[in-house]
């Protein structure tokens, strides 16, 4: 069989030819084995980093193939979590072939529906920061999300993890002061301030250590949950978990305040104080080590959530300025109302609060409405 395989000349949907034959050379041997039909292959979808899907159909399903070169991407680690994920049974993409030198994984179709998408045709928003309101299939999906999130925290083990230490937790703390503080606003903060910054980060970091530790999926969202097509199930659920590739040993609740503070929705706080007591609860019953008073429990969250959206914010302004993908700069004034309201929550944190005020201006202050 010919190494060369024909590819849709009106998609755009290589750059860079020697990438481009890298893969029809790699595809090529596939193709009789799974059915492939390779003038069907189409762009599928992107993420922020150095990686994309495309969709190739099949004589009886369609597959999707991860487009992530090697240079920039933990192929390796993807492969070892999905088989972790297929042992522990528990549903995500399965991995049907692959080259790790290149960069590309054939994978099973989890549909085209993440879980952010359904949401977005389900809820109401009041507030363009807060305040979004569950329809009448939000409360059931979010139910799955954490018993699937419970399921992966008591299957897949930590051995053999990288571990979120103190050096690891201030490496993403300083992308904020990098690429927010800096590049996105050009503010230099004095001697005074920066002491105040390294007192907060000694707060979030001294927390999360004290936390027990489980595997942490590291971006346990809605645009990472899939929803099955046509009322399908896989293990047992209509969800599937993607991008499971940077998993690590950390504090176990990390990926439930990554849930219900997501990226792109926020939820009024009631509903997420609901959801976060019954993942508690559910969490005790099954032997997972979170603390036995919710409220503890949950001013770690928070302390990790805080953690997590000043990495976020640092992230979406770096992929601005330096990747040239202002794609989701649009968020960070959300981000910055979140990270105020919880560092006026809490006297450690409190000195947060005009660090942050030196960045946002008017911007900032109409995150404060709530």
């Amino acid at each position: 069989m010919s190494a060369s395989l024909p590819v849709n000349p009106a998609l755009p949907l290589w750059s860079d030819p020697a990438r481009q034959q890298q893969f029809q050379h790699w595809l090529a041997p596939l193709t009789d084995r799974f059915g492939l039909q390779p003038a069907t292959l189409t762009a599928a979808a992107a993420d922020s980093g150095q990686r994309r899907y495309l969709r190739l159909q099949g004589a009886q399903q369609p597959f999707i193939i991860m487009d992530a070169p090697a240079a920039t991407n933990v192929n390796d680690a993807f492969l070892r979590m999905a088989r972790q994920m297929q042992d522990a049974a528990l549903p995500g993409p399965e991995p049907l072939a692959h080259d790790l030198e290149h960069g590309f994984i054939l994978l099973t179709d989890l549909g085209s529906t993440t879980l952010l998408t359904a949401l977005q045709g389900d809820i109401t928003v009041e507030d363009g920061f807060f305040d979004a309101h569950p329809g009448p299939r939000t409360d059931a999906w979010l139910r799955e999300s954490l018993d699937l999130l419970l399921k992966w925290q008591q299957r897949i083990p930590t051995e053999g993890l990288v571990r979120y230490d103190r050096a690891f937790l201030q490496r993403e703390l300083d992308i904020f002061t990098e690429w927010c503080v800096g590049a996105e606003h050009g503010v230099v903060w004095t001697a005074p301030q920066q002491a105040q910054w390294r007192g907060v980060c000694e707060a979030l970091i001294g927390l999360a250590l004290e936390q027990p530790f489980v595997a942490m999926h590291r971006d346990w969202m809605a645009r990472n949950l899939m929803v099955l097509p046509d009322g399908q199930k896989l293990q047992g659920h209509s969800l599937a978990i993607l991008d499971f590739q940077d998993t690590i040993a950390g504090p176990v609740g990390y990926d439930l305040i990554s849930l219900l503070r997501d990226a792109y929705i926020t939820w009024d706080e009631a509903q997420e104080l609901d959801w976060a007591v019954r993942y508690w609860q559910a969490a005790r019953a099954a032997g997972l080590p979170v603390h036995d008073d919710f409220g503890e429990f949950w001013r770690a969250a928070e302390w990790l959530g805080l953690q997590r959206h000043l990495k976020v914010m640092g992230i979406f302004c770096r992929l601005q300025h330096r990747d040239g993908k202002p794609i989701h700069i649009g968020e960070v004034p959300r981000f910055m109302a979140w990270a105020n309201r919880v560092a006026l929550r809490y006297g450690p944190l409190r000195p947060l609060i005009p660090l942050l005020e030196t960045l946002g201006g008017a911007k900032l202050q109409q995150g404060y409405t709530f």
